[in-house]
């Protein structure tokens, strides 16, 4: 595997930070070595926010930002535009944004000429959680399309995760997120 750097941007409240967490986690099941961890600033609900995962199979021996993704997650696809997020990403790497827009519109809109995966994670939501909150939908498409995990992991340590925090109805809830996202994202 070697080394692959992930960004996440959004906005405080949307679960960033989750879904970076949830990933890290669900590497640490299959043996690897992670980082996971925000860009401190001062967030806010609603502030652009950025998150970072490291997977490695090997120690990780930087301890920075992610400066050059290799996949970049948009849970906010109204940030196109205002923030940069394809700054550091290279042509050879992926770029996923949560929106309803096709592939083509965003290659169109941002310029960039890497793989672009798009999938309407908040209708997802919405339908499986009752709320626009498409960090674990998110997580899902990127364990179909990125390879980095197992559905299966992902699913456990969610299901890990919230049990503390959640009632049930909302765990199985996004778990039903994350497997409909997995299916419905095209590769």
């Amino acid at each position: 595997m070697g080394l692959l750097e992930i960004r996440w941007h959004g906005r405080g409240g949307q679960g960033v930070v989750t879904a970076s967490e949830l990933l890290a986690e669900a590497a640490i099941l299959e043996g690897n070595f992670i980082q996971a961890f925000p860009e401190f600033g001062p967030e806010r609900m609603g502030a652009p926010i950025k998150a970072f995962t490291r997977v490695s199979d090997e120690p990780i021996k930087i301890h920075s930002q992610v400066y050059s993704p290799d996949i970049v997650m948009v849970l906010d696809p109204t940030l196109i535009g205002q923030v940069e997020v394809t700054e550091g990403l290279s042509d050879d790497g992926i770029l996923f944004v949560n929106t309803h827009m096709s592939a083509d519109e965003l290659k169109a809109a941002l310029g960039f000429e890497g793989k672009i995966y798009t999938l309407d994670a908040t209708k997802i939501a919405m339908e499986t959680i009752g709320r626009p909150v498409a960090n674990t939908s998110c997580a899902g498409a990127l364990v179909k399309f990125g390879e980095v995990v197992k559905l299966e992991n992902l699913l456990k340590v969610t299901e890990e995760k919230f049990k503390e925090k959640l009632p049930q109805k909302a765990i199985i809830a996004n778990k039903a997120a994350i497997e409909i996202a997995y299916k419905e994202v095209t590769v």
